[in-house]
This record gives structure tokens, C-alpha cells and sequence, in this order.
């Protein structure tokens, strides 16, 4: 079987109903909406979540305390074990951008201690948990916090 042999099912696939074609369509005058009313009407119909005047459930549900994911800091996170593939010495955004390791230059990035490492790196990031700075020194480098 081939791309150009693939079609869809017979009978899964129906014509788009043409509104509005006149009386003998069967979908004329009206197009299907009846007579009248609010949702016969150009741009008709109730919003997202109206619940036809009934106190909508997310102002029934009651709220309460702080949330911190408007606040929150997105971090990009690079893992020690990923840092193997590239030459040991100085490693800044810029390089784990090249690589492949991180897609934003401009979002912060933090290492993370999953994985070995088996050279000496000096790391320019933004954040490092206290693990992975650890094994960055065991290992001979060190951790700049830009």
C-alpha cells in the first residue's frame, strides 16, 4: 500500500450541508435557524460557559489562598548527564543553545544533578540545585551563577 492508495472509508465521510440556497434545497430562507429569536441572529448564540443565567461554576466555587504560578519563574532545565556530549572548559547559554539543549536564549536555565559527569565544566547559568553544583566540582569544574 502506497500514500496515493489511501482514501477514507466509504461512508465516513459526509458533504458540508450548503445553508441558505434557496427554497428548493431544503436548508433555504431560514438556513436551519427557524424564525426569529436570539440565535437566528447574526453573531447569535450564548458565550463559553453561559449557563443561561445560572451562577456560573467558577464563580460558585469558592477561592481561597495565594497561587504562585503568576509569579512563578519558568526555568529551562539541563540535566549533568547531556552535558557529556559537549567539549569540557567554559559553557555559557549561548553554547547549550547551539547544541541543542536549551530552545531560548532568553528564558533562564537551570542544571539539574541527573546523570555523571566525567569533565571539567565551568557552567555560566542562571540557577543550579545544590546537587549538581556538587558533582560539577567532584568532577573538577565549577558553577557561575549569571
Amino acid at each position: 500500500m502506497n500514500l496515493h492508495d489511501l482514501s477514507p472509508v466509504p461512508g465516513s465521510r459526509r458533504k458540508a450541508k450548503r445553508l441558505g440556497q434557496g427554497i428548493g434545497s431544503g436548508t433555504g430562507k431560514t438556513a436551519g435557524k427557524g424564525n426569529k429569536g436570539h440565535k437566528s441572529r447574526t453573531g447569535g448564540g450564548v458565550r463559553p460557559g453561559f449557563e443561561g443565567g445560572q451562577m456560573p461554576l467558577a464563580r460558585r466555587v469558592p477561592k481561597r489562598g495565594f497561587n504562585n504560578a503568576r509569579f512563578a519563574k519558568e526555568y529551562q532545565v539541563v540535566n549533568l548527564g547531556s552535558l557529556e556530549k559537549l567539549e569540557a572548559g567554559e559553557v555559557s547559554v549561548r553554547e547549550l543553545h547551539a547544541a541543542g539543549l536549551v530552545r531560548s536564549l532568553s528564558l533562564p536555565v537551570k542544571i539539574l544533578a541527573k546523570g555523571d559527569l566525567s569533565k571539567p565544566f565551568t557552567l555560566k547559568v542562571n540557577a543550579a540545585s545544590q546537587s549538581a553544583r556538587q558533582k560539577v566540582e567532584a568532577a573538577g569544574g565549577k558553577v557561575e551563577v549569571v
